[in-house]
């Protein structure tokens, strides 16, 4: 099945990374984003010219879903905008917050706009989120944001980072995020790349690890919130339990982004020495049909204590975010499982 769809590769979601400027300075961030990042916003034009001339020939464009990303996409003063201009190409689009400039009128415009979906960081209750968040205004903004957000019909879904502080109080996170009309919910844990590479305080033991796959076990059985794990790596034993679909990375077989620099690779999480090609230098389309080896042919990845593992087909090695600049496996979760 996995060998038929990296065949195919057909394009399903296009993350646009249209900013790394943001509103906040969280441990834990991948991206390593700053209040003024050294790279400019990247032209809303330029981004079209790569939909109307690479990407809306090649594809249906009712079936490619766009994802804004950041960095923090609110803080883009033309957002409204952009959006706009994807939906009248044809295009669904959806985007990445942590919700701290989310307002009604602002979500209301979004919509006239095309917004169709939207995930909002959520990280545990007040202290724990303001702490990792360093902003004390961020739970109640974000709280606020999924609030409006529940109301609207959007597809939608609160994203939880679990760490330490939070994973022995699920059970009390989960009832107050129902008791607030949240009815979408996904969790990762966190992976040491960007500032939480050096925050040791973030990442779960193998013990609270498989606590967490415990406590989604018991949540989806429960079916008051609809609750999945995050495509992050394969997990033994509980793949059918925890999540709506058997894992595998879809970094460059269904996923593809564009960064703030221009450059071309799977999703935005997946670091920048996996680049694939530049829209400054290539033409998109060409990058994605050809130029994806390294993600659609992970044999390069069976190395180390992937090597030898029993559990290599169904896994693949993990996601591609989860290797270092030379290719090794900074963190496997079915090794948190054994």
């Amino acid at each position: 099945m996995q060998e038929r769809v990296v065949e195919r590769h057909s394009l399903r979601t296009l993350f646009w990374e249209c900013t790394l400027r943001c509103n906040l300075r969280c441990r834990h961030c991948g991206s390593d984003c700053r209040t003024d990042a050294a790279l400019k916003d990247m032209p809303l034009s330029d981004f079209l010219r790569v939909l109307d001339e690479e990407v809306t020939p090649n594809t249906d464009p009712s079936r490619v879903l766009i994802i804004f990303s950041g960095g923090e996409v609110l803080v883009r003063p033309d957002l409204e905008e952009a959006g706009h201009e994807v939906k009248r190409r044809g295009y669904k689009w959806g985007m990445v917050t942590n919700g701290m400039a989310l307002t009604r009128e602002c979500l209301n415009a979004l919509i006239e706009a095309g917004l169709c979906s939207v995930s909002v960081s959520l990280d545990g209750f007040e202290q724990i989120h303001n702490d990792i968040r360093q902003n004390p205004l961020s739970y109640n903004r974000a709280l606020e944001a999924l609030r409006l957000i529940s109301k609207t019909g959007l597809a939608y879904d609160a994203i939880t980072c679990v760490t330490p502080a939070l994973a022995d109080r699920l059970e009390e996170w989960k009832e107050l995020l129902i008791s607030n009309g949240i009815t979408h919910w996904r969790i990762f844990s966190i992976f040491p790349a960007g500032r939480a590479k050096r925050d040791e305080g973030l990442h779960l033991n193998a013990e609270q690890f498989r606590k967490v796959m415990e406590f989604i076990r018991k949540t989806r059985k429960e079916g008051r919130i609809n609750l999945n794990y995050a495509c992050e790596g394969f997990l033994g034993g509980y793949e059918a339990e925890v999540r709506d679909h058997f894992y595998m990375c879809a970094a460059g077989v269904n996923v593809a982004s564009i960064r703030v620099n221009g450059d071309i690779s799977g999703c935005t999480s997946v670091r920048s020495n996996y680049t694939q090609g530049n829209i400054y230098e290539d033409k998109f389309w060409e990058v994605w049909q050809n130029r994806f080896d390294k993600f659609r042919n992970r044999d390069w990845a069976k190395i180390d204590e992937c090597a030898k593992c029993k559990v290599w087909e169904f896994c693949k090695g993990g996601g591609m975010h989860l290797r270092d600049d030379e290719g090794k496996l900074m963190y496997c979760h079915y090794n948190m499982l054994k």
